[in-house]
């Protein structure tokens, strides 16, 4: 099985998670040779070059998924708009970019490590997931992880990552601080913000957000995600 690996922190604990999990150094190292922003990760996993990914929100609408997802309860921190007077999108995202015109929040949107450092500095900006929260009292999904077949092999993962306790290792945040720029404390004080199981709240956040998004003609094409 190939995974679509994001690298982003927000996958921190499901990437220590999967190291443990994986059977085979085969499949760990299948993992870390497809990496990606998560608007590259749909298009590969689209055109099947993968097999499996957190794939954005938008997109996966007609993929297998296992109830595992990348997800905000309320603020998210690393999902931000920039006040500012001309929409900007943010080229590494898909459902971000989305969410910002659902909710009708101007300026620049930000995702991943670039939003946290934003969020860290103190600097202005509106979280997307705080207004969405506002608004619908509904958790927001941001991804969900979804494959093309090895359905079995996705579910008795995903039932396992959603049961277990994840303890990052002290190394593994030191190796994170030194690529993303910021402290330990950062990192595991914004993970505290983020959920992976997607259960009926979750999924009913899910399917509010691909309506609204449906009725505004915001939802891309068949031809555009291609699957």
């Amino acid at each position: 099985m190939i995974f679509g690996k994001i690298d982003f922190i927000n996958l921190l604990p499901f990437h220590v998670f999967i190291k443990r999990y994986a059977r085979t150094s085969r499949f760990h190292q299948s993992l870390l040779h497809h990496k990606g922003v998560p608007s590259s990760l749909n298009r590969e996993f689209a055109a099947r070059r993968i097999d499996a990914a957190f794939i954005s929100s938008i997109t996966a609408q007609s993929c297998l998924r296992f109830g595992v997802g990348i997800v905000a309860q309320r603020e998210v921190l690393s999902v931000i708009a920039l006040p500012c007077d001309e929409d900007k999108k943010d080229a590494d995202s898909a459902t971000s970019n989305l969410l910002a015109r659902v909710l009708e929040v101007h300026g620049e949107v930000l995702i991943g490590d670039k939003a946290l450092h934003h969020y860290y500095s103190g600097k202005e900006h509106i979280d997307l997931g705080r207004i969405w929260h506002e608004r619908t009292r509904l958790p927001f999904v941001f991804a969900h992880l979804c494959t093309h077949h090895h359905s079995e092999e996705l579910r008795r993962l995903s039932r396992a990552f959603v049961r277990t306790k994840i303890k990052i290792p002290y190394y593994i945040l030191m190796e994170n601080s030194r690529k993303s720029a910021m402290t330990p404390t950062q990192i595991t004080d914004y993970l505290r913000y983020i959920s992976y199981k997607v259960g009926i709240k979750e999924e009913k956040g899910f399917k509010k957000f691909a309506k609204e998004a449906r009725q505004r003609g915001l939802t891309p094409s068949l031809r555009e995600i291609r699957y």
